[in-house]
């Protein structure tokens, strides 16, 4: 146990001092902070340049004077032009789209409308003539029966829908997309976390066998207490960096409205939506959450993170083979991901029990299903099943590992490797 934890130790110690693990914790937070205040400008930002729509409503279904538009986009028209005429030369008198109402065909009850344009129209500008257009039918048509539209907005304006969660916290207000949102952010940095800090282990393990390091440790320590150190103190790695992503992201955030003052009004009028979001978040099974999404980043780095051991213990310099040897083990992680999209639709579907179940995937699927209502023995299962296969795991890629990291120039075939994973001994 003192020769793990030396081991653990050092490949803690060489790790964290390193300056590409310093720049990568600090500078990724300020990177996403960075990129979530530039999102806020630019969604608030309304298009520096108005666009000019020309118009000839031969189906006078378009009452001028109520077209409530925004402020980038004007309307102007032309009923006493044809559409041929004003085709032509819509683009010289500084409009930048032309929108054609036809005179609706005798009895049809259909108006046809063309949009024209030199180039194709940014989706902003199309939905807002869309819509702008289509409000303004509507109501020009509610009035026609002499009924108000602004009678009819009342009704729907009142209606208020809310999610309540019966929980031991008692009614608390829920939301389908934070939890959504929830589950899909665990799994998919629970599938990153697998994969970098699994093919870290890889290459710590290459790195030492290539460099024949490897042969002066195991001197002194065994096989599996060098692989054992090696995947602990990795995975300490992978979590002490991610902790610390946690708290500088949360601390970052506040410096927002400083470091970039375009969004401080925009940030201010949205705190009511952040209060919601907060609301939300604590109508969740918060300390379930936290229990589940740690139990699984755990044993399910654990789990990979030994059969990506035995890998690198079995390759040398050569990165085409190592790749070639590490496609099967990711595979199951790729699986894992593209079921817990379907999860976290669907939590309860067959295929998001099976794989929230099965230990290769549950590590990743399981985070889409964790936010939701699911039975207790599903839980209980799965976390018995990934702990197992860690175990059988563990024990298998130890053997493999005491003899292919002291195996040098010759590649062993799969029929070595279950041999020596299955020899007793």
């Amino acid at each position: 146990m003192n020769k793990i934890k030396l081991v653990f130790v050092r490949e803690y110690l060489s790790r964290v001092r390193k300056r590409s693990f310093l720049l990568t914790t600090f500078l990724v937070p300020l990177i996403i902070i960075g990129f979530y205040a530039a999102i806020i400008m630019i969604s608030v930002d309304e298009p520096n340049e108005a666009h000019k729509v020309a118009v000839i409503d031969k189906g006078h279904l378009l009452d001028a004077k109520k077209l409530n538009t925004p402020t980038f986009i004007s309307f102007q028209f032309f009923n006493e032009e044809t559409e041929a005429s004003l085709v032509r030369k819509y683009q010289t008198m500084g409009f930048q789209s032309f929108l054609y109402i036809e005179k609706e065909p005798s009895g049809s009850g259909k108006n046809k409308m063309i949009l024209h344009s030199p180039s194709a129209l940014s989706i902003p500008v199309m939905n807002t003539i869309e819509e702008l257009v289509t409000k303004n039918v509507r109501n020009q048509s509610l009035e026609a029966k002499g009924v108000d539209p602004a009678s009819i907005d009342q009704l729907t304006a009142g209606l208020t829908f809310q999610n309540t969660i019966d929980n031991s916290k008692g009614d608390n207000k829920g939301s389908a997309g934070v939890a959504y949102a929830v589950s899909y952010a665990c799994g998919l940095l629970l599938y990153m976390m697998l994969i970098i800090y699994g093919t870290q282990v890889m290459r710590g393990v290459s790195e030492e066998k290539t460099n024949r390091i490897s042969e002066v440790i195991v001197s002194s320590v065994r096989p599996f207490q060098l692989m054992l150190g090696k995947i602990l103190g990795i995975g300490a790695v992978g979590l002490t960096q991610f902790i610390m992503w946690i708290g500088l992201i949360y601390g970052l955030q506040f410096l927002i409205p400083v470091i970039f003052p375009g969004t401080e009004a925009t940030a201010g009028s949205k705190m009511s939506m952040f209060g919601m979001v907060l609301d939300a978040i604590s109508a969740l099974p918060l300390s379930k959450i936290l229990f589940m999404f740690f139990f699984y980043f755990i044993f399910g780095y654990l789990t990979y993170a030994a059969i990506f051991a035995a890998v690198g213990s079995l390759v040398s310099d050569d990165q085409q083979e190592a790749q070639q040897m590490v496609f099967p083990i990711i595979m199951p992680i790729i699986l894992g991901f593209v079921m817990m999209t379907k999860a976290v639709n669907e939590p309860n579907s067959t295929m998001a029990v099976f794989g929230s179940i099965f230990p290769l995937t549950s590590p990743v699927v399981m985070m889409g299903r964790m936010t939701y209502d699911i039975p207790y023995w599903h839980i209980a299962l799965s976390m018995l099943a990934l702990m197992g296969t860690f175990l059988f795991f563990t024990w298998m890629s130890g053997k493999i590992f005491r003899t292919g990291v002291l195996m040098y120039g010759k590649k062993p075939s799969w029929k070595e490797i279950m041999k020596w994973a299955f020899r007793k001994g």
